[in-house]
């Protein structure tokens, strides 16, 4: 084992004293090209060009004498030293940190970060980046190759979105540009680079100077699931508050997902399914149900995309969902989202026949389906009677390949 590991994060700006007193030692130097090249790099050191981090790591782990990784920006941030660290290389590293490339973005771009989501896109979690982006007004993007500015625009096709895209920050090729989202395609970045994503409606401001990194959860109302009479009424016989919860719990909807709401009605699920941080696409057929969820959505800062269209038709050409509610449609509705394969889908049916004919259809699409008779009954606390009652059948369907 190496007997001195030394992570150098390295930001374009002269190597500190520190810096350049473990490289002097090094007998080993881990690092992209242009890192190898720096002339403080020893000329009798073996090089080890940085690909797989991994990789790289077994060669410290194996090697007798001093070793010193260099990296982009703070090694400590998405960067090499969690890699390093990992029990199975058993490494314990010295860290001389720089500025990540998030600051030096923002930096550049002239803006403040605190309020930021920072994701990771490579070809594995580019659809979940890409989904962060959809649920948040200022974000973060870290690429790499195959998972870049291009593909991040494809991908948010039909949602506007600002990119401050930094290609090779900290060295003499540095350039930022500016474009609209649906523009990125068009031009061919230089990695790295990073993208700041930027857009959406405004919501409310949190009062205050801010306490917390990324979205403050203090921001909106208090509650997993706001009381009916928040949407101003007109909610439909499927969306009361007792039903949206169950929906949501058995969802789950979270950061990174992709959540169709099918019959938005009032808003109510897709603002709600939004709140828990996740990106929705709320689809109905009634202009006015569109015109309502697009109101609910501005007044409590959630970013939604709206599409007007009937069922099954309209999902087509809409991207691939994580988890779905379908409020309105039937079972012709419920079977075109089995389709597509999502991890789960939740519904309700008004009679047992309706749900017996959905189960039916969820289990021949390879669903795990769960039914429940969920029954309500609001009353008079003055008098403690009965003032209105409700039932429902909930079904959720989860398909376990794709489980949770």
């Amino acid at each position: 084992m190496a007997d001195r590991v030394t992570v150098i994060g390295w930001d374009g700006s002269p190597l500190t004293d520190a810096a350049r007193s473990a490289l002097g030692a090094a007998t080993l130097v881990a690092g992209a090209a242009h890192h190898l090249a720096l002339p403080e790099v020893p000329h009798t050191a073996e090089r080890v060009r940085l690909g797989s981090v991994a990789l790289a790591a077994r060669r410290i782990a194996a090697h007798r004498g001093t070793a010193v990784v260099l990296a982009d920006g703070d090694p400590g941030f998405f960067g090499v030293v969690r890699t390093l660290r990992a029990p199975e290389f058993g490494l314990e590293v010295e860290v001389v940190p720089a500025v990540s490339s998030v600051a030096a973005a923002f930096a550049r771009a002239g803006m403040p970060w605190d309020d930021a989501r920072v994701v990771v896109a490579h070809r594995r979690t580019l659809r979940r980046a890409v989904n962060v982006c959809r649920a948040h007004t200022k974000v973060a993007v870290l690429t790499s190759p195959g998972a870049g500015p291009a593909e991040l625009g494809l991908l948010l096709d039909g949602v506007h979105r600002t990119f401050v895209i930094c290609e090779e920050l900290g060295t003499e090729r540095e350039q930022v540009t500016v474009v609209t989202s649906d523009k990125a395609a068009d031009h061919t970045w230089r990695d790295p680079n990073l993208v700041i994503v930027i857009g959406g409606p405004a919501g409310p401001v949190a009062a205050g100077d801010g306490w917390i990194a990324g979205r403050d959860p203090a921001a909106g109302p208090r509650g997993w699931v706001l009381p009916d009479e928040v949407y101003g009424g007109g909610l439909g016989e499927g969306e009361t508050d007792l039903l949206r919860s169950a929906q949501l719990a058995r969802l789950g909807p979270r950061a990174g997902d992709l959540v169709w709401d099918i019959g938005c009605g009032s808003g109510a699920f897709a603002t709600e399914a939004g709140r828990a941080g996740a990106a929705v696409i709320a689809v109905d057929r009634d202009v006015a149900a569109c015109a309502r969820t697009e109101t609910a959505a501005r007044r409590f800062g959630v970013q939604l995309q709206i599409v007007h269209g009937t069922a099954p038709h309209i999902l087509e050409n809409l991207p691939e969902p994580d988890v779905v509610r379908v409020g309105g449609g039937g079972a012709a509705v419920v079977s075109a989202v089995a389709d597509r394969r999502p991890q789960r889908i939740v519904t309700h049916a008004a009679t047992r026949d309706a749900a017996e004919l959905v189960g039916r259809d969820l289990t021949e699409h390879g669903y795990r389906v769960e039914c429940a008779l969920l029954q309500s009954v609001e009353l008079d606390t003055r008098a403690w009677t009965e003032t209105e009652r409700s039932v429902a059948f909930l079904l959720s369907g989860v398909l376990p390949d794709r489980a949770p």
